[in-house]
C-alpha cells in the first residue's frame, strides 16, 4: 500500500484512524496518535507530571511543539505556541 505523502508520517494508524472518524482534525489525530505510540508519552492519562504550559520557557515549548510537528511554530510567541500545543 502507498504511504499517503499529504499528512505527516502517523505512527499509530488505528488511533488516528478512530479520532478523524470523531471528527477531530488531521494534525490533532496525528499528534494524539503519535503521542499515544510513545511510551514516554501518556496523553490519555490524567494528572500528568508536567506543569501547565505557561509554566515553560518558551524554547520548552517550541521543543515539544517541534516533536509534534507543529507548522508556524518559528514565527510563533509563547502564547501563540501553548495555544497550538493545546489546540
Amino acid at each position: 500500500m502507498a504511504r499517503d505523502t499529504s499528512r505527516p508520517s502517523i505512527k499509530d494508524e488505528d488511533v488516528y484512524e478512530a479520532l478523524r472518524e470523531k471528527g477531530n482534525s488531521k494534525e490533532k489525530a496525528a499528534r494524539i496518535a503519535n503521542a499515544q505510540a510513545n511510551e514516554d508519552q501518556a496523553p490519555s492519562r490524567k494528572g500528568g507530571r508536567a506543569s501547565p504550559y505557561e509554566e515553560w520557557t518558551k524554547e520548552e515549548l517550541y521543543e515539544r511543539a517541534q516533536e509534534l510537528e507543529i507548522d508556524g511554530r518559528s514565527g510563533m510567541d509563547k502564547a501563540q505556541l501553548i495555544a497550538a500545543l493545546r489546540g
